[in-house]
């Protein structure tokens, strides 16, 4: 090549520069659902079994199809998801020793497929081994049923959707590690399932394999539970817990269980309830966020590694608009997309891209991601963003 062949093709590349303007960052949104943390049973759902410290996508999921996600499990090694499709159908991946993705089979995959014979589907969520949709008003259920989770009147295991009792017109569902609430279109809750620490709210400590009403507890507009204990709020804006309390998650200044509702203390005008492993988060209608229970790895985010029995605010984190709490790590997206993260980091759950846990927030992406919901496995160190 001659010196002014090489000359006139490097100032015709120039020139295509020119045109094309200043460059640009990459941009941070992308169209999948973004999972990272632990992987151990293919719950990042990207084909492997490898952990991953920074957000991927998910295989083919893409995140405009997905309704709600759902996480479960308690492990590494057992953790889970359930994606509902605006479609109605519903898709699953990770771990499935007990038939927890709902396929039939007890064997476990690395990427999303459907949950057999489901459609027609408005909300899910998901405990340790078992998974929970809502169709027509009516609950289905699927996966271990030890302490009859299924809701079925049976103890008996089953790898595909089976029709929880006696249960009509219901809005939501909600599932802790063996327990599952339902929230009816009368503003009444019933629970089932594992009850040792009064999760149920029964004001007993007795398992139940069939729904029941939690007695005096009316006008609710959402629900959430934890690993071991559940919340409810109530139209006017305050807050009821039950269950297991022995680092404050009831957020009523004691460590006693309590096995029908109390009230959390300090709590009015609350637009949102998150009940996470063993702690609890409520946002305000100002947008402020208040946080109480368990923090021994910095995820109430105040700072602390300091358990609270009542609420205390998360100092700098406002404009929240979907939070999720594990084991001992709390990821939350903001308005503007972002999507923060606190507490334990073992496996990368904070989506930092270290192994550094921070009782503080930390960047897992960025303003403008395209997130806005967030979930984490029950009480296990996987997050998802959709």
């Amino acid at each position: 090549m001659t010196t002014y062949t090489y000359v006139r093709g490097v100032a015709a590349a120039l020139a295509l520069l020119a045109l094309a303007g200043p460059a640009r960052a990459a941009e941070p949104r992308d169209p999948w659902v973004r999972a990272w943390g632990g992987n151990g049973a293919g719950q990042l759902g990207n084909g492997t079994t490898l952990a991953q410290q920074t957000p991927a996508g998910v295989r083919g999921l893409n995140r405009a199809d997905v309704r709600h996600l759902a996480a479960g499990g308690d492990s590494d090694t057992r953790s889970f998801a359930v994606a509902l499709l605006n479609d109605g159908t519903v898709q699953s991946w990770g771990g499935n020793a007990a038939g927890q993705l709902g396929d039939g089979s007890t064997v476990g995959r690395s990427f999303p497929a459907a949950v057999t014979g489901l459609s027609g589907v408005s909300k899910t969520a998901a405990g340790v081994n078992s998974a929970y949709a809502v169709r027509g008003g009516r609950v289905l259920a699927w996966g271990d049923n030890t302490y009859g989770q299924l809701g079925n009147g049976t103890a008996g295991a089953s790898p595909r959707p089976v029709a929880v009792q006696s249960l009509n017109k219901v809005e939501d569902i909600a599932a802790g590690c063996f327990h599952a609430i339902a929230l009816r279109e009368d503003g009444t809750v019933w629970t089932w399932g594992r009850n040792h620490y009064g999760q149920l709210g029964l004001g007993t400590t007795t398992d139940r394999n069939t729904p029941q009403r939690v007695p005096d507890l009316t006008d609710v507009v959402e629900v959430s539970a934890g690993c071991h204990h559940s919340l409810a709020r109530t139209a006017d804006g305050t807050v009821k817990a039950w269950g297991y309390n022995a680092s404050g998650q009831l957020g009523n200044g004691s460590t006693a269980h309590a096995s029908a509702p109390v009230d959390v203390a300090h709590l009015a005008d609350v637009s949102r309830i998150f009940a996470a492993g063993y702690h609890s988060f409520a946002v305000l209608d100002d947008g402020q966020l208040r946080a109480w229970g368990w923090n021994s790895a910095g995820h109430l985010g105040d700072g602390s590694t300091v358990s609270r029995t009542t609420p205390v605010p998360v100092p700098g984190l406002t404009d929240v608009t979907a939070l999720a709490g594990g084991y001992n790590h709390t990821v939350a997206v903001l308005a503007d997309g972002s999507v923060l993260a606190w507490g334990e980091n073992t496996l990368g759950q904070l989506g930092d891209g270290t192994t550094t846990n921070s009782s503080t927030p930390v960047t897992a992406l960025p303003p403008g991601s395209g997130a806005t919901r967030v979930a984490v496995s029950t009480v296990s160190r996987t997050s998802y963003a959709y």
